[in-house]
């Protein structure tokens, strides 16, 4: 009898070590990790993770059948300069090109004082834009603009400066309601002044890719992505959802376990 009670403990403890091995792996936060995609941009930001200060601006994108591809530009603030270069070409999903389509010339990460941001802003607007170390607000015509110093003067061409200006106003807009907060911000609310088609009227815009792609390439692409991109969530968010139920079954199992031996 005792031998056939050690034999029950036995076995009891192997099907908990085999139910909770099998939790782990199917449990939600397991699959969301499974499911979880590198960027190009997130290589980016662990090369530079001993920077205190960069900015990383989508610079161009293109797309070729069910290939999508981004060109980024990585601005570092060094003790005396700050140093710009633009990278190679990255083939990036269709759920993080689509998610950037209207981001070009824009800034999609960037960090500052050591702090690193997620999120689409005019280009510059995180680091240099309002940092006196780079220029003053000068006024005009009634309205407050942003002016670099001479020695930066190359950041207002580098950021598109002359054909948008950065409006204090905007740039109060952005910093009260959409820095660090996740928010993407294309300027005044109902009035998007900044990301792709206003880059496209840039001198940098128009000599890109992107901005040399006829109108019609542009539109099937935007169509063609958006949908391929809504499938690719539906299967990531279906795995989840099969991984979530076979986690709900395995703790349901245990539950009914729990008393087994009483």
């Amino acid at each position: 009898m005792n031998k056939d009670f050690i034999k029950i403990i036995v076995l009891l403890v192997v099907i908990f070590v085999i139910a909770k091995a099998c939790n782990r792996s199917d449990s939600p936060s397991s699959s969301a990790l499974s499911n979880w995609e590198k960027t190009p941009v997130d290589e980016l930001v662990k090369k530079l993770a001993n920077e205190q200060n960069f900015t990383i601006v989508l610079y161009d994108m293109d797309a070729e059948n069910d290939i999508y591809k981004h060109q980024y530009q990585v601005i570092v603030e060094k003790p005396d300069t700050v140093t710009s270069e633009i990278t190679e070409w990255f083939t990036v999903s269709d759920v993080f090109f689509e998610q950037h389509l209207n981001d070009m010339g824009m800034e999609i990460a960037s960090k500052k004082d050591g702090k690193l941001h997620k999120e689409t802003a005019p280009a510059g607007y995180s680091n240099y834009v309002g940092n006196e170390r780079y220029g003053h607000w000068v006024n005009r015509n009634g309205s407050s603009f942003w002016e670099f110093y001479g020695k930066y003067r190359f950041m207002t061409s580098m950021f598109h400066l002359m054909t948008y200006p950065a409006r204090r106003a905007y740039w109060d807009d952005y910093y009260g309601g959409y820095y660090g907060r996740g928010r993407a911000y294309y300027g005044p609310s109902g009035n998007p002044i900044y990301g792709t088609r206003s880059y496209a009227n840039t001198s940098t815009g128009k000599n890109s890719k992107w901005g040399n792609k006829s109108s019609d390439f542009k539109n099937k692409v935007r169509s063609k992505v958006s949908r391929s991109a809504s499938a690719t969530r539906a299967k990531r968010s279906s795995r989840t959802s099969r991984s979530s139920s076979r986690s709900s079954r395995n703790s349901s199992y245990r539950s009914r376990s729990g008393g087994f031996g009483k």
